[in-house]
């Protein structure tokens, strides 16, 4: 039955993706979600009827995108790493429930397992794909104490969504903006775990490594295609670029790493730069060794994001020295603020189209790109404000989501769970 059911439920992914233009999402969802519907009421049977789980042996079965290279999949690595470093057992099944992003990083290879043998389980699986994963593996909420692990990065919670919050007995998140979010359409506990942060130095590549010049002052604009354009928003950076500074200034440059680049995202942002001569476009995949190097020798990290569920890359950027210029909005402002990163007014407003996951009419954040061209002049030429952006911004991150406020924090709700089962 669970073959046939999973078999079933793909072909409904196959369907929507081929008629998406056509059938409303409403109606894509209820197709989908009657597909569900069988798997997850076996689920909470298994919940209601379930064992002690301190039956099993104490640690953690994480089930998550472990080797994706993206956001889900860096964010499952760094609680991964914490889980270790809290000294608790980890097992880890890699649920590959997306075709499209690359699961090439074997960072975490030698814990991948099938078996599911701890007591405590962790589901690093959003919404959207967590119903592949209770066909998969309905038998890994029997008997277990089942935590979802969820990002999401508007203030409304998808309503598509809340029904999965009753599959687990608690919801854990990066961030306070995000649990606000959860919070407001459950009664199931959510709690917030911050990333513990850390920049490994490995080989440290330079710029010649990226073939970017030495001789001039360089913005970086990071993103994955995945995660949409209107969300990450690259093109109010490049607005903000241009504010800034005219094509002719040769001591200026901007630099766009693109995961996931397309021909038409491309062509869009080459346009919009049209008569800049120093733009460097870096589309191909790079290991996370590379990536931080990446980030440590350009001059300044630029996000003007309209949402963040988190905003790894910009507390990465700041731990390593690189001055942020980022939209005061969402997860990002609990590891910076106005003394640490330069801060990017914003006005609330309603998106005016449709696209992937965020609805049109959806609020988000709409940066003032003339302030955000004034932090890029200002670092550009003010030493000392340049300098003090990095003491500063490096400082703050190290405080924010050192280990005290992170690993600590992740220790004692891990062990508060596993005291439960005695």
């Amino acid at each position: 039955m669970k073959n046939v059911r999973e078999k079933l439920f793909l072909i409904a992914g196959v369907i929507s993706k081929k008629t998406k233009k056509i059938i409303p999402q409403s109606f894509r969802w209820r197709m989908k979600n009657r597909f569900l519907k069988k798997s997850i009421d076996d689920c909470l049977k298994k919940r209601e009827s379930r064992l002690d789980y301190g039956n099993y042996s104490q640690g953690i079965n994480l089930i998550g995108s472990i080797r994706a290279e993206m956001g889900l999949g860096q964010s499952c690595r760094l609680i991964a790493d914490m889980i270790l470093k809290c000294n608790y057992p980890l097992s880890i099944y890699n649920s590959n429930v997306n075709n499209s992003f690359i699961d090439g990083d074997a960072s975490f290879d030698c814990l991948i397992s099938e078996a599911l043998p701890y007591g405590i389980n962790i589901f690093h699986v959003n919404p959207l794909d967590l119903g592949r994963v209770l066909i998969q593996r309905p038998e890994a909420w029997e008997g277990r104490y089942n935590i979802a692990f969820w990002l999401w990065e508007l203030e409304e919670f998808p309503k598509e969504w809340i029904f999965y919050c009753k599959l687990f007995d608690e919801v854990w998140v990066p961030s306070e903006f995000v649990a606000r979010s959860i919070r407001k359409v459950t009664n199931v506990p959510v709690h917030v775990i911050p990333y513990f942060v850390s920049v490994p130095k490995g080989r440290k590549f330079k710029r010649k490594d990226f073939f970017l010049p030495d001789d001039q002052f360089l913005f970086l604009v990071m993103f994955d295609t995945n995660s949409t354009l209107g969300r990450k928003n690259p093109m109010g950076a490049i607005k903000a670029f241009k504010l800034a500074f005219s094509p002719d200034n040769t001591k200026i440059g901007l630099v766009l790493k693109i995961n996931n680049a397309d021909e038409k995202s491309l062509t869009l942002l080459k346009n919009e730069l049209s008569g800049y001569k120093n733009i460097f476009f870096l589309t191909e995949r790079m290991e996370k060794e590379r990536i931080n190097s990446l980030i440590e020798c350009v001059d300044v990290f630029v996000s003007l994001h309209r949402a963040e569920g988190f905003g790894l890359v910009m507390a990465e950027a700041m731990l390593s020295g690189t001055p942020v210029i980022a939209t005061n909005w969402s997860s990002n402002v609990e590891f910076m603020d106005r003394s640490s990163a330069c801060m990017v007014n914003y006005t609330l407003i309603k998106n005016p189209y449709k696209e992937d996951l965020y609805k049109k009419g959806c609020i988000w954040a709409e940066p003032d790109y003339r302030q955000a061209a004034d932090y890029m002049k200002k670092l550009a030429g003010d030493k000392a404000y340049y300098g003090l952006m990095q003491e500063n911004g490096r400082a703050y991150v190290m405080d924010k989501l050192g280990p005290r406020n992170t690993i600590d924090i992740l220790k004692q709700e891990l062990d508060r769970v596993w005291m439960g089962s005695r």
